[in-house]
């Protein structure tokens, strides 16, 4: 075992948090306040070519591996939480079935923009009425000659407001036609044409500066050169970015429990009551304490994930558990960066009350804790399935 990242993961690390040392919290605060995307952030993100960081050599990217993708997003998160992350981390991963199963045309047609920032891209799967059952999704693209025609309805769609094309998941066959549930569903990578597609922003509890929408489909026509891989095989398609993602997603999570942490120390050394810094004190110290131990557990099962997915190896318990622990570390460690502050955590003046609301975000998506329950039990432990 090793335990070092190479000289250019170090490089990357380093590269990226000088690169974003000019976005504070006070950018933050005023982004999310005022429900504006951070479009100076991306901008200079996309300008240093991190966009591109998973993206194939030969479609204007790096090639590199998701260890590394992990790297730059643990440290986008420790700038600016879930409202970085989310600006950027759809165009890192999301288009990993595009990059495998994608015709030649279609990737040459869009990775290179995304990889330089010119193409903002959303991810269109999950629906009111089928949550995370995503072999329930109703919203059906019928053939009409080289073009397919969808209607139907999408929920919590990130980026929505900003993005130009969508990934979406449709079904090509009803349910009750096919033989396995998963069959019968097909990918497309397409315009999000206004004229067919209202999209509503959703109000939410935080992450602010970047929209999650409802979108309502009307006879959208897609190309046939906007589907991505076989007619029918959308949903395994999909699956080749499920891993990636809940690694990526760990990775904000530890991000986001890293910084939230600094801060409490940070306060706690500062914070003088009784005529002591309150960090003397146990009752603060060793929630804190526990939390960086729950911190690094955690990020060791996130490396053993992205080495196993970089290396070509199965890694759906590695990334499944990763997700899990990662989120219940971060959000802990939030929580207790918040208590730590006292009533002035509840404010808006410092920003763990923003650290709180982000990091319980990810306890829930992209997939709650309670279903990677579910999968631990039933795919890796071999117990009956529950649902």
């Amino acid at each position: 075992m090793d335990f070092e990242l190479t000289e250019d993961q170090e490089t990357i690390r380093k590269a990226v948090s000088g690169l974003l040392r000019d976005f504070d919290d006070r950018y933050w605060m005023e982004k999310d306040r005022d429900h504006a995307f951070p479009e100076e952030f991306y901008d200079v993100v996309a300008g240093g070519g991190w966009l591109g960081i998973t993206i194939p050599e030969a479609y204007g990217g790096h090639g590199l591996g998701i260890t590394e993708a992990t790297l730059l997003l643990e440290q986008v998160a420790r700038c600016g939480g879930m409202n970085a992350a989310s600006a950027i981390h759809m165009s890192i991963f999301g288009m990993h079935p595009v990059v495998v199963h994608g015709s030649e045309e279609l990737k040459r047609r869009t990775l290179p923009r995304i990889a330089d920032g010119d193409l903002h891209v959303c991810f269109g799967v999950t629906e009111p009425g089928a949550g995370l059952n995503t072999t329930r999704i109703t919203t059906f693209a019928r053939r009409d000659g080289d073009h397919y025609v969808v209607s139907g309805r999408k929920v919590w769609i990130s980026k929505a407001m900003e993005s130009e094309k969508i990934l979406l998941l449709t079904r090509t066959s009803k349910a009750d036609e096919v033989e396995k549930r998963t069959d019968g569903m097909t990918l497309f990578l397409t315009d999000l044409d206004r004229e067919r597609v209202d999209i509503r922003p959703i109000p939410k509890m935080g992450r602010n500066a970047v929209t999650s929408n409802e979108l309502f489909i009307d006879e959208l026509r897609i190309p046939v050169e906007d589907r991505v891989g076989e007619e029918g095989q959308g949903f395994r398609h999909l699956l080749d970015g499920l891993n990636p993602e809940r690694m990526l997603i760990a990775a904000e999570a530890l991000g986001i429990g890293r910084v939230a942490l600094d801060q409490a120390v940070r306060y706690g050394r500062e914070r003088e009551v009784f005529g002591r810094p309150i960090g003397m004190n146990q009752g603060i110290q060793f929630p804190l304490a526990d939390s960086l131990a729950r911190l690094d557990a955690a990020e060791l099962v996130l490396r053993k994930a992205t080495w196993l997915y970089d290396q070509g190896r199965p890694c759906a318990r590695e990334a499944n558990t990763a997700k899990y622990l990662c989120a219940d570390a971060g959000f802990t460690a939030a929580d207790r960066a918040l208590q730590t502050h006292g009533g002035m955590g509840y404010s808006e003046e410092y920003p763990v009350a923003r650290y709180f609301r982000e990091a319980r975000l990810m306890r829930i998506a992209p997939v709650s804790q309670e279903m990677v329950l579910n999968y631990l039990g039933s795919h890796t432990l071999g117990l009956p399935r529950s649902y």
